[in-house]
């Protein structure tokens, strides 16, 4: 018998969410039988791996829920309705119902769902609404465990983004008394691991665990914390009054968020949102991270995982063309362009490796001069570095005032040394296509503060000019050589 054999077969919701992917991971490498219940497979499937086995369903359809869990050991729930309008409630309720009845029926041995923290009696409504559903799943006939969480820190979280963009573009900020109310934040890999290790702990009954870190803070505490490790002063000033309402208006113009789900964040936070029952510490391995320490993951794994990013698939996925100034996605602002060629990937792929230098930008060589000028008198590199090689990169290589960050076949991207208010990069991806290959160029800007989004936004016009330029220039490079 195998390793494989012996773990137990599990059925994720919730796999395209925040938490679902990354459990979903976790899972896979743990080596268990995985099954995801989604309404849009392809969405998920290109998530998971190749042996998970992905469910077209909706816990709304109860009898897409059952096919799904035939076989099923442990059922996850992490579905909420957060992003939905009036009725949300009752969409909880019978989603829950039906994931209840249909894992008694399919003979599921556990489920498993995260909901989340704050006192019974002092709940928004979107908590009262979670809460609600971790109680119809523990009134089943199937032993429940549920874990309550606040605050969840991580790249790419809720909370993190929207403290994120707050620090990052707000030199000032007006703070209502919502944002000094005390929650206990998680790291998301410390969540993940209570969700892993929920497979093996013993569970006779239903049962409820409050999960947290071991710091009690506000999200003025977060805010400040995550000012001082990106270097970044910031005033805070008190305001009396400032109702949920105008809240989440303010929060849908500063963050990467709809105002509707701003609002039922701060709704949620408006009281205490801390642990007060700590025997998951006792009944569990797991020894969550402080908040210091979560928010500095979350700062590392966000390039790390920006590094790994290929950001043509993210703008292809994007239903609506880029709007004026590019496409935003977390805080960052993407300019995504592509062209087909008539040649071979390695064909596409040559005048990209020769790009700087000598060889030039293939389009407004004399702005890239200026902006070099520019760039010295500013105490930057300027132009004068050129290349090392004029054939051939390698990752550390600069390229005028550039620096080869990922060098592999049919993919370079650069990080730009130059002075900005921020951090940008400029990648090429070259993939086979029908009839030659497709040449992608996407430029990424990671603006700081305000000073960078008035520099993105102020050179946008002339960026889109000179990009769309390079790629005409490189795709005509291309056909040139293979003439």
């Amino acid at each position: 018998m195998t390793a494989h054999d012996t773990q137990p077969t599990v059925l994720l919701t919730g796999a395209s969410g925040y938490v679902g992917g990354r459990l979903a991971q976790a899972m896979e490498s743990r080596g268990v039988r995985l099954c995801c219940l989604a309404r849009n497979v392809e969405f998920v499937a290109h998530r998971v791996g190749k042996v998970a086995r992905v469910y077209a369903g909706d816990v709304l359809d109860r009898a897409s829920v059952l096919e799904a869990m035939r076989g099923v050991d442990v059922a996850y729930y992490l579905v909420h309705s957060m992003g939905q309008g009036a009725g949300f409630a009752e969409q909880d309720r019978l989603g829950a119902a039906n994931f209840a009845s249909a894992a008694a029926e399919a003979g599921v041995k556990r489920i498993v769902y995260l909901g989340g923290l704050g006192e019974a009696t002092r709940l928004s409504a979107h908590l009262a609404s979670r809460q609600e559903v971790g109680r119809i799943l523990r009134e089943s006939s199937v032993p429940t465990l549920e874990f309550r969480a606040s605050i969840i820190l991580g790249s790419g979280s809720l909370s993190f983004e929207m403290i994120r963009s707050l620090v990052q573009k707000l030199p000032v900020m007006v703070t209502p008394r919502w944002v000094r109310n005390l929650a206990q934040p998680i790291a998301i890999e410390d969540v993940v691991d209570y969700l892993v290790a929920a497979l093996d702990v013993e569970l006779p009954v239903s049962r409820i665990y409050e999960i947290g870190g071991p710091d009690r803070a506000s999200y003025l505490d977060l805010m400040h914390e995550l000012a001082r490790q990106q270097g970044l002063r910031r005033l805070f000033v008190r305001v009396p009054v400032l109702t949920p309402y105008l809240s989440g208006l303010w929060l849908g113009l500063v963050a990467p968020m709809q105002a509707r789900i701003g609002r039922k964040l701060i709704d949620s936070i408006r009281h205490e949102t801390v642990v007060n029952d700590t025997s998951a510490l006792t009944d569990f391995a797991v020894r969550p991270r402080g908040y210091v320490e979560a928010i500095r993951r979350a700062l590392a794994n966000e390039d790390q995982q920006f590094a790994q990013t290929r950001w043509s698939d993210a703008t292809s996925s994007v239903a609506q063309r880029p709007h004026w100034g590019g496409v935003r996605f977390g805080g960052r602002l993407v300019d995504c362009r592509k062209m087909m060629v008539p040649a071979s990937p390695e064909q596409a792929f040559e005048p990209i490796t020769r790009i700087g230098g000598r060889t030039g930008w293939y389009y407004g060589q004399g702005l890239w001069r200026i902006r070099g000028w520019i760039d010295r008198l500013c105490g930057g590199v300027g132009m004068r570095r050129g290349r090392r090689d004029p054939e051939h990169l390698i990752p550390g290589d600069a390229v005028d005032f550039w620096r080869v960050e990922q060098v592999e076949p049919g993919l370079l991207r650069l990080r730009a040394e130059m002075r900005v208010p921020g951090r940008a990069w400029l990648q090429f991806e070259v993939t086979p296509c029908p009839g030659g290959s497709m040449v992608c160029q996407t430029a990424i800007f990671d603006p700081a503060g305000m000073a960078g989004l008035a520099y993105w936004y102020a050179l946008w016009p002339l960026h889109h000019f000179v990009f769309a330029g390079m790629l005409r220039g490189i795709a005509a490079a291309t056909k040139n050589a293979n003439a």
